[in-house]
This record gives structure tokens, C-alpha cells and sequence, in this order.
């Protein structure tokens, strides 16, 4: 199945600007568990861009299924509950950035109002 991400913003010590709009492929499977296959390009606060992928898998347990569908309930639920993590990858167009071709990063995942929430960190 493809989503359409509608775009965003991040914000970071060293990289802040916004997600362009983009598309998301997500593969569902039988036992509840959506992998992620994500392209996105950012463009930093100075106008650079970057290429950016994910993979990922989000998996929901059974009972939470029902109320993570329902839009009145899904952001009631404690994200600790359902497992949510992605590992992005830049590929950065400027200089500036070129700091990020050597970077390994962890994302974790959760529902928020307008959509979805990342943090992402960089494993040391």
C-alpha cells in the first residue's frame, strides 16, 4: 500500500527545516506488523536538501488494533504499547551536510494529532 507523507518539519542541534511531501510504501502483514519502506527529501532551515529512506516495522498487538484505527482513540494510547522503530539513512546534497553519510540512527515512532511523530537519535 502507498501513503502520501504531507510533509513536515524536524528540529535538531545540527539539522532543522522541514519534510517535503512524499510517498511511503508500507507492506502489511497478517500478524499485525507494517513494514516500513519510507523516501522523503528534507530541505534544512538554509535551503539545502537531502535525500532520506527508512525501513522500519511498526507491530501493533491484537488488542490494540481495534482502538488504533479509531481516530477518537488512537492518541490515547501509551506508545510503549505498540513497538514503532525505523532506521533512516541521508544522503545529504550539500557540503554542509556531508556530515551525515556517516551516521548511524535508531527513529521511534508514534501517533500524533496531525499524524505521525519521530524521534530520531544517533547511535554513538
Amino acid at each position: 500500500m502507498l501513503f502520501g507523507a504531507t510533509g513536515g518539519s524536524l528540529h535538531g542541534p545540527r539539522l532543522h527545516g522541514d519534510v517535503l511531501p512524499g510517498g511511503d510504501w508500507a507492506l502489511f502483514g497478517p500478524d499485525g506488523t507494517m513494514t516500513l519502506d519510507v523516501r522523503l527529501t528534507l530541505r534544512a532551515h538554509d535551503g539545502a536538501l537531502a535525500h532520506m529512506t527508512y525501513g522500519g516495522r511498526w507491530v501493533t498487538p491484537p488488542p490494540l488494533r481495534e482502538a488504533l484505527a479509531d481516530p477518537a482513540e488512537r492518541l490515547r494510547i501509551d506508545p510503549a504499547r505498540y513497538y514503532f522503530r525505523t532506521t533512516p539513512v541521508f544522503e545529504p546534497g550539500a557540503e554542509t551536510y556531508v556530515w551525515l553519510n556517516g551516521i548511524v540512527c535508531v527513529g521511534s515512532g508514534c501517533l500524533v494529532q496531525d499524524g505521525i511523530a519521530y524521534k530520531v537519535s544517533q547511535v554513538l
